[in-house]
């Protein structure tokens, strides 16, 4: 059976007080509208449509930066859950499969959950809802079942007996049906409330109706998180970290201070990686295994590979790319450049737009020149070059294999395989020339003091 799935994404999210649509504050590198996204991707749906309204186009932009064939649909008036999912009908008018509403400010809900849902729809049942159990269930709406587990309503806290009130089974708003049916059934859902809105909820007792039975699954609460507000957002980015430190320590990864390292939300690590205190990873990082990521260093965009060593102190920019056993070392900053295996570049050092050879060394204070004001340059660095201290390599530049240049050098002419190129001036000693101008440097001052 094919799926899609609609995440509604039109909020404004005015608690958030900000200019940006709601969806699009981040958690972990990744705007939230992603995070659900990416929940989709993992089921495999055909079809994902997204329903926007505030910041329509904004959203629409980031959407399909991270999907290219991700349609949208736009609510213009906010009339409730129903409402907004009505939106999508045009664009899902020919699909046959099984649909799945999703929330772009509830980011967690992992895919495993989402197989869950459509394989007990697959039992048989009209609508499946996503329900968990709260530790504090609060106001949340309750999921009234049976024994055997069906669904026979969904009731607002407002609306609930006493009795209902005790139950702690939630509405996690997440819901899953026939997409022919959903449309159908939300044809018939009204505005006869004290809200004036058409609630997606109302779906369920409709399909009862009908004759269709219902059915409710439960995840874990961590997974039905919404967020409303900056301090929901910050709980978010906590929640998250907590579970990608123990996913990646369950997987190999020793972490000496796990509650300093702060991951992305696409990091990758190999098994056997040492990541010490205060580490920071930007979206877009693979490490390989047995590397080792020194304190204090931050990543993104850069892919590590095994028995390479990073930091302490450093800086990988999108682009970084370090062979098996490269050591980049403290206060190194490494852009858009490839460090080949074995290669050293250890301290005090920016490597941009260049491609360091095997076994090549670099010492401390080495730039590369790469920016002229307008276009970007390439340093090419050969096979167990050496690279003096303080060398400034103006590029476009090559050093040849087994070649070295002097320390101090400015290096603007290519160097030749085993070559040594120096590009200093000459150095030249003036005898007492250092005491007479440090007795005339004390003179002026001491003559302003007396002024």
């Amino acid at each position: 059976m094919s799926v899609a799935t609609i995440i509604l994404a039109a909020g404004m999210g005015s608690r958030m007080k900000s200019d940006m649509p709601k969806v699009l504050h981040q958690i972990a590198g990744a705007p939230m509208l992603v995070h659900a996204m990416r929940a989709a991707a993992g089921i495999e749906a055909q079809k994902t449509v997204i329903v926007t309204g505030h910041g329509a186009d904004l959203v629409a932009s980031v959407a399909a930066e991270y999907d290219e064939t991700v349609l949208t649909a736009h609510q213009d008036a906010q009339n409730g859950t129903g409402h907004a999912v009505q939106q999508a009908a045009d664009a899902l008018q020919d699909f046959e499969g099984d649909v799945i509403v999703l929330y772009g400010d509830t980011p967690f809900v992992q895919p495993e959950t989402l197989q869950a849902m459509l394989d007990k729809k697959a039992e048989g049942h009209g609508v499946v809802v996503l329900g968990f159990h709260a530790a504090d269930p609060a106001k949340y709406g309750r999921l009234i079942t049976t024994d055997d587990g069906r669904l026979e309503a969904i009731v607002e806290y407002k609306d609930a007996s006493t009795a209902q009130r005790d139950i702690d089974f939630c509405n996690s708003g997440v819901i899953c049906a026939n997409a022919k049916l959903l449309f159908s059934l939300l044809d018939a859902v009204t505005n006869d409330n004290t809200s004036g809105e058409y609630y997606l909820t109302d779906v369920v007792g409709l399909a009862r109706t009908r004759g269709l039975t219902c059915a409710a699954i439960a995840c874990d609460e961590a997974e039905t998180m919404g967020i409303n507000s900056r301090v929901d957002l910050a709980a978010a980015e906590v929640a998250f970290q907590i579970m990608a430190r123990q996913d990646a320590m369950e997987n190999g990864t020793t972490l000496i201070a796990a509650q300093t390292v702060w991951f992305a939300y696409d990091t990758v690590i190999g098994r056997d990686v040492i990541i010490e205190p205060n580490v920071v990873f930007g979206p877009g990082v693979t490490i390989e295994n047995n590397a080792t990521i020194r304190a204090f260093s931050h990543l993104e965009g850069c892919h590590v590979s095994k028995d390479a060593i990073v930091g302490p102190y450093a800086r990988l920019r999108p682009g970084a790319e370090l062979a098996n056993g490269a050591k980049v070392g403290n206060f190194v900053e490494i852009k858009a450049a490839q460090i080949g295996e074995g290669a050293k570049v250890n301290h005090l050092s920016y490597i941009g737009d260049a491609d360091i050879g095997a076994e090549a060394n670099i010492g401390a204070g080495t730039i590369t020149c790469n920016y002229d004001g307008v276009f970007k340059h390439k340093t090419e660095i050969g096979t167990r070059a050496f690279i003096g201290s303080n060398t400034m390599l103006v590029a476009p530049v090559r050093i040849g294999d087994d070649a070295m240049t002097a320390s101090g050098s400015v290096i603007t002419k290519d160097v030749p395989d085993t070559a040594l190129g120096l590009g200093r001036a000459r150095q030249e000693n003036k005898p007492g020339l250092a005491l007479r101008m440090m007795n005339k440097l004390r003179a002026a001052k001491a003559a302003v003091k007396k002024g």
